[in-house]
C-alpha cells in the first residue's frame, strides 16, 4: 500500500488534517506545539484509491533538545518511506524560517511534495496561499483542516501522484506471508533460503533488519508475497527511535499478511517474547505456523523433536493448532517443506463450510455431550452458520448466550476442528441469541 506523510513545523495543524482526511479522531489535537511525537498511521481512501496516511511530529531543525531530535528523526523516517508528501504550512502565520528549513529537507528527499496552506477558513483568506509559491513545489492548495474546506482538491492532487500498485500485491490469489519473531532467530536467513538467493541482509548482529521488506515470487503456479520483518523486542528494550518504528512496521506486516510464520531459535529455546509475538498474530486473526530454526546445532536423538514439539504446544496453549516444522536455514534442511505448509495453512484460513455440514457436526457434538444447565436453566443450542473467513468465524445460535460456559464453547470449537481440520488458523465462535 502506498504511503502519504503529512509533515511540517510544529502546530500548523497536521493532526487536525490527519483526523479530517482519515475521517476518525485518531491523532491527539491540542493548540500546543509538539503534541504529536511518534508517527501515527491509518488507512485512507479517496475515489477508490487506498493509501496509508502518516501523521508526524513537528520538525524543528535548530536548537533542539533530545525529545525534539527524536521527533525529527521520526519525521525524517516518514519522509524516507513516503511515496507522496503533504507539506503543511500555516497561512495565518505566513512564510517562516522553519518552513524554509523544512522545504530544504523535502527537496533533498526527491519525493513528490504538495504544499497545503492550512487555516484558510474563509474565502477571503485564499490569497494568503500565494506567498508559498516561493517554496518551489508548484501551486499551494488552500485548506481548512478544521472545517474540511479544500481537502477534496488536496486529495485529488495527492492520489494523482501515487505510484501504481503492483498487480501481485492486489491479486486475490496471492498468499501474503509475514516472517515474524524476536531479533536474531534467523528470519532473514530463512527468507533467503526459501527464495534460493540472497535477497535480504543477513548479519549475526541482532536488529539488522529494520524495515519490513516485500518480496513477491511465484512457484508451482502459486503467487506469494514474502514479508521479512524486523525482530520484535520487548517494549522496555526498544531504545532507539529507528528500532521503535521497526516494531510498528512488523505489526503492520502482521496486519496485512494471511499467514504469519513464527520463527523460533531451536538452540536458545522458547522465551516470553516468542509468546508475545505469537499472541500479536493470533490477536490479529492471522493463520500461524511455527518454524524451529537452527535445528542443525541442537544436540538431539530420535525423541528430541517430539519432545520439543510437545514443549511448544505446552508453552503456546493459545495456539496448539499451529503446525510445527524443524528447519535449518544455514544448511537448507527441510526448507522445501515450508511453502506447502504455508499453502495448506492459507487454505485452512480461508476455508468455508456449508451450513448443512456445519449443523450436522453441531448436532453430533451436542448429542454426544449435551449442553449444560445453569441454575436450573438448560442451554439450548439451535444451529450454527459460518459468517466469515480469514479466520473462520462461526455464529452459534442459542436460547441465552449467558448460559454458554467457556468450557462448552471450547468443546464445540474442538469438535469443529476435529471435523474440518482448521490446522494453522484461529477460529472465532460468536454465541448469539436466536431472535
Amino acid at each position: 500500500m502506498s504511503m502519504v506523510a503529512i509533515v511540517g513545523r510544529a502546530n500548523v495543524g497536521k493532526s487536525t488534517l490527519f483526523n479530517r482526511l482519515t475521517g476518525h479522531r485518531i491523532a491527539i489535537v491540542e493548540d500546543i506545539s509538539g503534541i504529536t511525537r511518534d508517527r501515527i498511521s491509518a488507512s485512507c481512501d479517496w475515489n477508490g484509491l487506498e493509501f496509508q496516511l502518516v501523521d508526524t511530529g513537528g520538525i524543528q531543525l535548530a536548537g533542539a533538545d533530545e525529545m525534539t531530535n527524536l521527533i525529527r528523526v521520526q519525521a525524517e523516517m516518514a519522509i524516507d518511506e513516503a511515496d507522496v508528501i503533504i507539506f503543511l504550512v500555516d497561512g495565518r502565520d505566513g512564510m517562516t524560517g522553519p518552513d524554509r528549513e523544512v522545504a530544504d529537507l523535502l527537496r533533498r528527499s526527491g519525493k513528490p511534495v504538495t504544499v497545503a496552506v492550512n487555516k484558510l477558513d474563509y474565502p477571503t483568506h485564499q490569497s494568503l496561499a500565494y506567498e508559498f509559491y516561493e517554496l518551489g513545489f508548484g501551486e499551494p492548495i488552500g485548506v481548512s483542516a478544521e472545517h474540511g474546506q479544500g481537502t477534496g482538491d488536496l486529495l485529488d492532487i495527492v492520489v494523482s501522484q501515487l505510484p501504481p500498485q503492483p498487480s501481485l500485491l492486489a491479486g486475490e490469489d496471492v498468499i501474503k506471508v509475514a516472517v515474524i519473531g524476536r531479533p536474531n532467530v534467523g528470519k532473514s536467513s530463512l527468507v533467503n533460503a526459501i527464495l534460493g538467493q540472497e535477497r535480504v541482509m543477513v548479519s549475526p548482529v541482532a536488529g539488522t533488519t529494520r524495515d519490513a521488506v516485500d518480496l513477491p515470487f511465484v512457484t508451482d503456479g502459486q503467487s506469494y508475497l514474502l514479508i521479512d520483518t524486523a525482530g520484535l523486542r520487548k517494549r522496555g528494550k526498544v531504545y532507539e527511535s529507528i528500532e521503535k518504528y521497526s516494531v510498528i512496521r512488523a505489526l503492520r506486516a502482521i496486519e496485512r499478511c494471511d499467514v504469519a510464520v513464527l520463527v523460533l531459535d531451536g538452540h536458545e529455546g522458547i522465551t516470553e517474547q516468542d509468546k508475545r509475538v505469537a499472541g500479536l498474530a493470533v490477536q490479529a486473526g492471522r493463520a500461524v505456523m511455527i518454524l524451529v530454526n537452527k535445528w542443525d546445532i541442537v544436540e538431539k536423538d530420535d525423541k528430541t523433536a517430539p519432545h520439543f514439539e510437545q514443549h511448544i504446544k505446552d508453552e503456546f496453549q493459545f495456539m496448539r493448532w499451529a503446525p510445527v516444522a524443524f528447519v535449518s536455514a544455514k544448511n537448507k534442511q527441510r526448507i522445501q517443506r515450508i511453502l506447502p505448509m504455508v499453502r495448506q495453512t492459507s487454505e485452512n484460513h480461508a476455508m468455508r463450510i456449508t451450513t448443512a455440514t456445519l449443523n450436522r457436526v453441531l448436532s453430533e457434538a451436542t448429542g454426544t455431550v449435551p449442553p449444560p444447565s445453569v441454575r436450573g436453566r438448560k442451554l439450548r443450542v439451535y444451529y450454527a452458520t459460518q459468517v466469515s473467513t480469514k479466520p473462520p468465524s462461526i455464529a452459534v445460535f442459542v436460547n441465552d448466550p449467558e448460559l454458554m460456559h467457556f468450557s462448552y464453547q471450547r468443546y464445540l470449537e474442538n469438535q469443529f476442528r476435529l471435523a474440518f481440520g482448521f490446522e494453522g488458523t484461529p477460529m472465532r465462535l460468536f454465541i448469539r441469541a436466536r431472535t
